[in-house]
């Protein structure tokens, strides 16, 4: 048998493990219960794989991420590894022949997601594989209290009674010490050995800028720092925007999100890769299986919804050991905009009720039935039959996909792509020559800015809404710009796909997953509630903060967050220029890049001199972003 170093240099091209690994590794080939608490980029799937290399028989991996699937199989094929997985959307005869296939075919990898577990006819056929190592990555999905709950992952324990002598392999990148303890619970781990990395990541400056300007800002970081950055956002028109306002900009942009076609995923994802683009928006549909090491800079230009999420987003910063930034901007609006959108589109148990009621009644399934029925769904016309907002109606059907009633596929877009052809002047004489179609095109003008320089995702509904037109005029005028070469058009019939995974049993169905519904809610304004924490602390070290939140306890501050910076600067030159911002304001309310100009010093040394004089009361900030002398 090969050691685990030889099947490394083999199949991985690695002389060496990084930490923990080989020690993670040891357990599982010691037949132990194993937990591996490794943050983003330490090498998870290293340590259920190179075991099962080492051993006869297949390693059965649970994950709920598809995406994350089909990129560790598609790795391991490349590697002359046999791995299959079963994800949505295949067959059953197919599965039956993928089944066969790791009884009889010397597979090593098999990959499902936890749902999977629920069919008693997949469950018979897995109790007769060659089972060696029973891997659980994302174990936190299995916690209530982790920050991606989904109920299939309690009934990965039941592989127990099967394999009573196979160890379990939990791995995750974030868990609180509360969550770490219900996983050893719901998961039933015996005597488990637990690998815990420190959560601090030393080449990484965490920073928190109070901005008014937040592209400015942005502008001057990428320039500061030329090499390969990310800069997330929460939804995907801020993607596009942002992305085509760094194009215009002279930056060399691309941008990334769950509503893009596999190709164009694909296509903006290469170029940045190999660095043909320096910086990639995207929403937080972006980085599972991303490896690339150089990244230097990590911005989030809008709050995230917790701090596992920003924890591994930003740690995809500095992975080749070197310093690296991680960067939150905000400003005084965003705590209080961001606490009233998020808490307002939390479904309660009545919308969700409402939301599957209606769900059941949009596909006509009676009661009793639906069971293994599949449709195909429009998102838009959905919400806009029933008058239900999108993001809440879609957090309503995600909580019903996160409990296994329905299967939802997650890409949500008109499947309409719209891009003009022509300059933006004779679109205006277009519309001087078609009053008709003025109105439409007005409000597509104005929904998407970027609809001159690439092919934008289109919302139908809502441009019918905003022009006060029905859909099938705006079709019309698409058509025809299609037809006249102004404008490339293309469509598809429908933008996901729900499955029921159950008979329709409406308040039964209901009732039976409302107490995860409430508690999820909580959780999540908890959640909330931290980052808010994060972003507002001004008098401790922004890296105390985060390890603090994961129950790491240290002694010692980071000494390059934007609080420790503050702290270790040159007194005298901060209060020189504290000194020149005072004698200005004396003069007129300036903004912070009026100042800047009228200055010429480091913007971040005005900005914290800024800061210092806002605590300290000398000056105000006005409604419209002006500073002024305190009277």
């Amino acid at each position: 048998m090969l050691q685990a170093e030889e099947i490394l240099l083999k199949y991985w091209k690695h002389d060496s493990f990084r930490p923990l690994q080989k020690e993670i590794i040891d357990s599982v080939l010691d037949g132990q219960d194993t937990f591996a608490l490794l943050p983003t980029g330490g090498g998870k799937s290293i340590c259920f794989q190179v075991p099962a290399m080492m051993q006869e028989g297949i390693c059965l991996v649970i994950s709920p991420l598809i995406a994350l699937m089909k990129d560790q199989v598609a790795n391991l094929q490349k590697r002359d590894i046999k791995a299959i997985a079963l994800t949505g959307g295949i067959h059953t005869e197919e599965i039956i022949d993928l089944l066969d296939n790791c009884q009889y075919g010397n597979y090593k990898f098999l990959y499902l997601s936890p749902e999977r577990l629920q069919s008693d006819w997949i469950l018979e056929r897995i109790k007769n594989l060659p089972i060696n190592l029973i891997a659980i990555d994302e174990a936190h999905c299995v916690s209530q209290w982790g920050h991606d709950f989904r109920p299939a992952y309690l009934k990965i324990s039941g592989l127990r009674k099967f394999f009573p002598k196979i160890p379990f392999l939990a791995l995750t990148a974030t868990a609180t010490p509360r969550v770490i303890e219900d996983i050893k619970t719901e998961l039933e781990l015996k005597d488990t050995k637990l690998f815990q990395q420190s959560f601090a990541r030393e080449n990484i400056a965490y920073m928190v800028f109070e901005v008014e300007d937040k592209l400015y800002r942005v502008e001057q970081i990428l320039k500061k720092n030329p090499q390969p950055s990310i800069i997330y956002v929460r939804n995907r028109k801020s993607c596009l925007n942002m992305s085509t306002q760094l194009q215009s900009l002279g930056f060399r942009a691309t941008y990334y999100h769950g509503g893009l076609s596999a190709k164009e995923k694909d296509k903006n994802m290469q170029m940045w890769m190999s660095e043909q683009a320096q910086v990639i928006v995207a929403t937080n549909a972006f980085g599972m299986g991303i490896d690339k090491d150089n990244v230097k800079t990590v911005i989030h230009t809008q709050l995230p919804e917790n701090i596992e999420n920003y924890y591994q987003e930003s740690g995809r910063a500095g992975r080749n050991g070197g310093k690296s930034f991680a960067v939150l901007l905000t400003n005084a609006s965003d705590g209080g905009q961001t606490e009233q959108q998020f808490l307002s589109v939390l479904p309660d148990k009545k919308f969700l009720k409402s939301v599957y009621n209606k769900l059941c009644n949009y596909f006509q399934i009676a009661y009793g039935e639906g069971l293994d029925d599949s449709f195909s769904f429009k998102m838009n016309h959905f919400c806009q039959k029933y008058e239900f907002s999108t993001l809440k109606a879609y957090n309503a059907l995600q909580f019903l996909n996160q409990q296994g009633i329905i299967t939802m596929s997650q890409e949500f877009s008109e499947k309409i792509t719209v891009q003009f052809l022509i300059e933006s002047k004779e679109v205006i004489r277009y519309m001087s020559l078609n009053p008709n179609d003025e109105e439409i095109l007005l409000a597509i003008l104005r929904t998407y800015p970027g609809i001159y320089e690439m092919k934008v995702p289109f919302n139908l509904p809502l441009i019918a809404k905003k022009s006060h037109r029905s859909e099938a005029q705006v079709n019309v005028v698409l058509e025809k710009l299609k037809e006249k070469e102004i404008i490339e058009y293309k469509s598809k019939n429908n933008d996901a796909t729900i499955l029921f995974n159950e008979v329709r049993e409406d308040d039964l169905t209901i009732n039976r997953v409302s107490k995860y519904l409430e508690k999820q809610n909580q959780l999540k304004k908890e959640q909330l509630m931290s980052v808010l924490h994060y972003i507002k602390e001004n008098k401790t070290c922004k890296n105390r903060l985060i390890l603090d939140y994961f129950g790491e306890e240290t002694n010692s501050n980071c000494g390059v967050c934007s609080y420790c910076i503050t702290q270790k600067g040159k007194i005298t030159e901060a209060d020189s220029i504290a000194d020149k911002i005072l004698a200005l304001l004396k003069t007129a309310a300036l903004t912070s890049r009026e100042i800047q100009s009228q200055i010429k010093m480091d913007t971040k040394d005005i900005i914290l001199a800024l800061q210092e004089l806002l605590e300290n009361n000398y000056i105000i900030i006005q409604p419209n972003n002006k500073y002024t002398l305190k009277l």
